[in-house]
């Protein structure tokens, strides 16, 4: 996908501070609103010099476990996540479950540095260089520019990124400051998802369970990798519209306006319970956070509220959040783990091609949504019937989600 992307100085400066107006969404408790990107694109971002969240800057190391036996050298494989942490539940937490797989299934040896704040992007991965490490996976959006750096200051270190592909530079950019690199990066293997496509399946089961015939969802940051889970969801429920004759409405995203309700964080529950509450408030029972651990108070908002279900996102979150199980509808999951897994193999096997990337999609099993767990029984099965139909259209190519295919 190669639309265009925004300074992340302007972005994340104002994301902290406002959340962008919801049209058509509801009038939520004050989340400081960000100004829509110009067609923002799922797999590039430019260089902030703020951080969302005011946490401290000591970035501890933390070593994995020790690995299974191997009858060859050991991989040591860096690990940096974003600021959302590795315990999040949600989008670090998959991709680190990637790399634990490694240590268990091919004796490899991990380590995690986490970023506290944006500034610690490109010391962590200067650590790791450092300490010698062959194989750097850095984890979001936010450290595409870092990671350019790091790849072509150190061509000998091979890296993976995970939600980010090079080249990322577009008309005006500074390298270096608004984008990472104007061409691919032979060291660098982008791993990005059609997350669109499994959206646009959960939003149809959304508006296919409403009751109130109104459904919500709300991001972290108005940046491209959350915006595509709202796109897709959006269209969705439009498909079912257009399918049933129904008028199924959706608050917290508008994909024409390029404009919804954004918490400004990734790590802070409450706000996600807050954010929720007030689509909640305007009739939504069923809520869709993209927004990392802030994400997981919108499972406390449905649980208080009831009578209103949420769909996670990233992993099955069913799983990952248990006591959220009984009013989750379905999770869409972005399949990290296995593309960060599938890249440290490739490295331990001498087959690691940088200058490529991987793009998840439903016909090859990188996104998708969850099982219904404990509210399979709630789901009819003339709608489980119909999902599967337009699975197989998606990937048929039947069926679009007004989202751009991603390279």
């Amino acid at each position: 996908m190669r639309t265009r992307v925004f300074s992340i100085v302007a972005l994340i400066a104002l994301a902290v501070l406002v959340v962008a107006a919801c049209a058509p969404a509801p009038t939520p408790t004050p989340v400081p609103p960000t100004p829509a990107p110009p067609t923002a694109v799922p797999t590039k971002a430019p260089v902030a010099t703020t951080a969302p969240t005011a946490a401290p800057t000591a970035v501890p190391a933390t070593t994995a476990p020790t690995p299974a036996p191997t009858t060859a050298a050991a991989l040591k494989v860096a690990f940096v996540t974003d600021i959302g942490g590795i315990d999040d539940k949600s989008f670090n937490q998959t991709a680190w479950a990637g790399v634990e797989k490694a240590q268990k299934d091919l004796g490899a040896q991990g380590k995690v540095l986490q970023s506290r704040q944006q500034t610690d992007y490109e010391k962590n991965i200067t650590t790791f260089v450092q300490e010698g490490y062959p194989l750097i996976i850095t984890v979001g959006f936010l450290l595409g520019p870092a990671t350019a750096k790091g790849a072509i200051d150190n061509p000998k270190v091979n890296f993976a990124i995970v939600d980010y592909t090079y080249p990322d530079c577009y008309p005006g950019a500074k390298v270096g400051v608004d984008c990472g690199s104007e061409k691919a990066l032979p060291n660098v293997r982008g791993l990005a998802f059609q997350t669109d496509q499994a959206a646009f399946l959960a939003g149809y089961l959304s508006a296919g369970m409403s009751k109130t015939k109104v459904v919500g969802t709300f991001g972290g940051l108005q940046i491209p990798t959350v915006t595509i889970f709202m796109k897709g969801f959006q269209a969705g429920v439009e498909y079912y519209n257009t399918q049933k004759k129904d008028t199924v409405k959706v608050l917290g995203w508008d994909t024409k306006a390029d404009k919804g309700l954004f918490t400004g964080t990734f790590t802070d529950p409450d706000k996600g319970r807050t954010a929720a509450k007030s689509l909640i408030d305007e009739k939504a029972d069923v809520v869709m956070p993209v927004a990392g651990l802030t994400g997981n108070g919108a499972f406390t908002a449905a649980k208080t509220a009831g009578n209103v279900l949420a769909v996670g996102v990233d992993t099955d979150q069913c799983k990952s959040v248990p006591d959220a199980c009984p009013v989750l509808l379905t999770s869409v999951q972005k399949n990290m783990d296995a593309a960060v897994f599938d890249s440290i193999k490739a490295m331990a096997e001498g087959k690691f091609k940088g200058g490529e990337n991987y793009v998840g999609t439903l016909a090859n099993g990188g996104v998708g949504i969850a099982p219904f767990n404990q509210l399979e029984s709630k789901v009819p099965a003339a709608l489980k019937t119909e999902l599967d139909q337009i699975k197989a259209d998606l990937i048929a190519g039947k069926i679009k989600t007004g989202v751009d295919a991603i390279k």
